[in-house]
């Protein structure tokens, strides 16, 4: 995606949390974006160094997620384009967590002082990547309820539910058919589980017809019964604003 395309996104994202004045757009579009392709598993942020710039992913994913003492990975979250991938640490002085490519990326990277620069001199901008980051920590609540309350089934079902609304929002699914960009260990690393049970998981709800797999390729074929299963509901995500709240009630 072009680096203009990829603001444009952007702007009509944070319009989706306010309106900005003529001004406001133009002050966005005047940020000192710095184009780059990131490799897969390349870091755009680790935990403990100061946050110098933050990502604007133009297209491929990225995720977030902390490593315990003995090595073990948890996912938290999972960005798409048209995002801004740390606003979070952009206001921190000292990254708390990790960010890295899922897939190859191209990002459009802003120097934190620019954006904090935009936030106190555009009001407007600010408050809405003020309810851009409480999003964020909105879908982290739900992972949590997913990884600490909920049974693996009803875990990866809650996932695949995710998926769907989010990757349509963003244009890169219809119809709830999709391409999953993980693998099972890292759909294990979101879930709490082991890449084998993810397996398992997975075949059973295909085997209940409720999804047809083919690789990394997913339908959801029965909507509102996996809705139900994994104890899904749209409100986390706050779409309403995006047009994207009839998604869940397309099947």
């Amino acid at each position: 995606m072009a680096v203009t395309e990829g603001i444009e996104r952007v702007l009509r994202r944070l319009e989706s949390r306010g309106p900005l004045s003529p001004e406001d757009r133009a002050a966005v579009r005047a940020l000192p974006f710095q184009p780059r392709t990131i490799e897969p598993a390349a870091y755009l942020v680790r935990e403990g160094e100061p946050p110098e710039m933050c990502a604007l992913l133009l297209s491929g994913f990225a995720y977030r997620h902390k490593v315990t003492g003995e090595g073990e990975r948890q996912i938290m979250s999972v960005h798409m384009r048209g995002e801004f991938l740390d606003l979070q640490n952009s206001f921190l002085e000292v990254a708390d967590h990790n960010v890295q490519a899922l897939t190859r990326c191209d990002v459009a990277m802003v120097p934190v002082p620019a954006l904090r620069k935009l936030a106190h001199d555009h009001p407007q901008v600010g408050r809405a990547m003020w309810i851009d980051t409480l999003i964020d920590a909105a879908i982290f609540r739900e992972w949590i309820v997913n990884v600490g309350r909920r049974d693996s089934i009803s875990r990866i079902s809650h996932l695949l539910c995710e998926f769907a609304l989010r990757l349509q929002a963003a244009g890169l699914a219809q119809d709830h058919r999709y391409e999953m960009p993980m693998t099972q260990e890292q759909i294990a690393d979101c879930t709490g589980l082991t890449p084998v049970h993810v397996n398992r998981v997975l075949k059973e709800l295909g085997r209940l017809g409720l999804i047809d797999r083919e690789k990394r390729s997913v339908n959801i074929v029965k909507w509102d019964r996996l809705q139900q299963i994994g104890d899904f509901n749209t409100r986390y995500l706050h779409l309403e604003a995006g047009g994207a709240t009839n998604l869940a009630s397309a099947r």
